[in-house]
C-alpha cells in the first residue's frame, strides 16, 4: 500500500478516499496519460488548419509547445503548463506565408524552416491568438532562431 503525505494545510481540505477494492482503478482511470497530452501535430485535421489565422507575406503560423503534463512521477498543474506555453521558445510550424523566405539576397541558402518543422523562437515573439484549445502565434520569418529535431531537447527555464 502506498502512503500519500500531504502538508497540513492541504490534508484538512481533502476528503478521505474510500478504501474499497474498486477505488484504485476508479482513480487511475481519471488520469490522462502524459503521452496523450503532448502535441502530436499529425492529429491536426486540414479543416482545422483552414480555420486558423493564415499568415500573409513573410510570416509563419506556429503552435507553441506546451510540454508534458507529467515530469517523472509528478503531474504538472494545468496552470503551470499554460504559463510554460506562453513563455516557451519552442514551436511547431503550421503554415508558412506565401512570401516567406523568398528574398534570395536575405536567404541565399534557402528557407530557414518549412511547414512541419520544430523551431526555436524568442521567448515572447510574435502576435498571439487565442483559439479553442490553446493559442497560436504569427511570427516574422526572421524570428526563427533554429530548427530542432525534438521539442523535449530544449529545457524550459
Amino acid at each position: 500500500m502506498t502512503t500519500l503525505i500531504l502538508p497540513d494545510h492541504l490534508s484538512s481540505t481533502v476528503a478521505a478516499v474510500p478504501t474499497t477494492p474498486q477505488a484504485p482503478s476508479i482513480l487511475n482511470d481519471a488520469y490522462v496519460k502524459a503521452e496523450d497530452r503532448v502535441l502530436d501535430p499529425t492529429k491536426i485535421p486540414d479543416t482545422v488548419l483552414a480555420r486558423l489565422p493564415q499568415p500573409t507575406g513573410w510570416r509563419l503560423l506556429i503552435l507553441p509547445y506546451r510540454g508534458k503534463s507529467k515530469i517523472g512521477s509528478v503531474y504538472v498543474p494545468d496552470e503551470y503548463v499554460a504559463a510554460q506555453s506562453l513563455a516557451t521558445v519552442v514551436a511547431y510550424v503550421l503554415v508558412v506565408g506565401p512570401d516567406a523566405y523568398s528574398d534570395k539576397a536575405k536567404y541565399p541558402n534557402g528557407p530557414w524552416c518549412k511547414k512541419g518543422d520544430w523551431v526555436t523562437i524568442g521567448r515572447y515573439a510574435g502576435a498571439r491568438f487565442r483559439i479553442d484549445g490553446g493559442e497560436v502565434r504569427i511570427i516574422n520569418e526572421d524570428e526563427v532562431i533554429a530548427t530542432i529535431a525534438d521539442p523535449d531537447d530544449i529545457k524550459h527555464v
